[in-house]
């Protein structure tokens, strides 16, 4: 598994690590599209829609009960922190959520010292809303990933999603964030972008937004603290994964509701990778066991 992963990363992602050259970011600007994923493979690195991007099928949301720069991984204090992302990057886990709202970017590149940045993929969120952060300011996207680059310890971010879209009507709202964030992916400082949803109107929009690379939607088959009801979140997630976009998929284990149920949550596991659409799914592990433990069912999953 060790094996494949540094082939890909030889052959797909060395034309997307972030060179400083003269102080400025330079980076080619086509990459090679990702190797099919292993079929039976947890961590095997799947494609996010047509974005030229690949990140490992399981992924580690950092936002658990998040909110105020906090969250439940951040509450574990600095070393319970870089223990558990350790302890996810050691078992396969190559793609890491965060978001400005969640606290988690100062703690990272302690968890990550000593690692590749090309090895991983980092997805993070700009709180565009009134409160859920200190600062009553909401400068423009570009101060903000700037901050986020120094807060990560990254060059590059692979995926910057505004987060929390509520209304039918973002694309218009925030279509001057949604601009530059544009621009700065055509400098190389980010990869893609897009929204992480909250509402069954908004992700119908996003379905048909040009700008959009990359969704984080929510979703599994019991529909708890999902965007709408699951017949009709499910054909938005199709029309979304026709349109090329990306899938992340989020709310699998129910934000915890599902966490002592084992038969829903292998049944969850089940009914997402059954979809067909999403291409990754993040889990606010808080313990290590957790890890462990998706893995196995995800395993089961896989080979049924």
């Amino acid at each position: 598994m060790e094996m494949r992963r540094r082939e890909f990363f030889g052959k797909a992602l060395v034309g997307t690590a972030g060179i400083v050259v003269g102080g400025t970011l330079a980076r080619a600007a086509e990459t090679a599209p990702p190797p099919a994923p292993a079929a039976k493979d947890p961590y095997a690195f799947v494609p996010l829609g047509k974005t030229k991007l690949a990140c490992s099928r399981v992924g580690i949301g950092l936002g658990m009960r998040g909110g105020g720069r906090a969250s439940n991984q951040v509450r574990l204090g600095r070393e319970g922190f870089e223990r558990l992302v350790r302890h996810a990057y050691d078992k396969g886990v190559r793609f890491f959520d965060h978001a400005d709202l969640y606290g988690s970017h100062g703690f990272f590149p302690g968890a990550m010292k000593g690692i590749p940045r090309d090895s991983y993929t980092i997805s993070t969120k700009i709180w565009w809303r009134k409160g859920g952060i200190p600062e009553e300011e909401r400068p423009d996207a570009d101060v903000v990933v700037e901050r986020f680059r120094k807060e990560l310890g990254t060059d590059y971010l692979d995926i910057v999603q505004l987060h929390c879209v509520t209304e039918e009507t973002w694309p218009a709202d925030l279509r001057k964030q949604m601009e530059i964030l544009q621009a700065l992916k055509e400098k190389g400082i980010i990869r893609a972008h897009g929204i992480s949803c909250h509402g069954l109107p908004p992700l119908k929009a996003a379905a048909k937004e040009p700008w959009v690379d990359v969704v984080h939607a929510r979703i599994n088959p019991y529909a708890m603290n999902m965007d709408g009801p699951v017949d009709q979140v499910v054909p938005v997630l199709r029309e979304i994964h026709d349109a090329g976009k990306g899938i992340i998929g989020m709310k699998i284990i129910g934000e915890g509701r599902l966490r002592n149920d084992d038969e829903r949550k292998d049944e969850s596991i089940r009914f997402t990778m059954g979809l067909g659409t999403v291409d990754a799914m993040i889990v606010g592990f808080e313990k290590a066991e957790e890890v462990d433990d998706f893995e196995t069912r995800l395993r089961k999953a896989l080979k049924a």
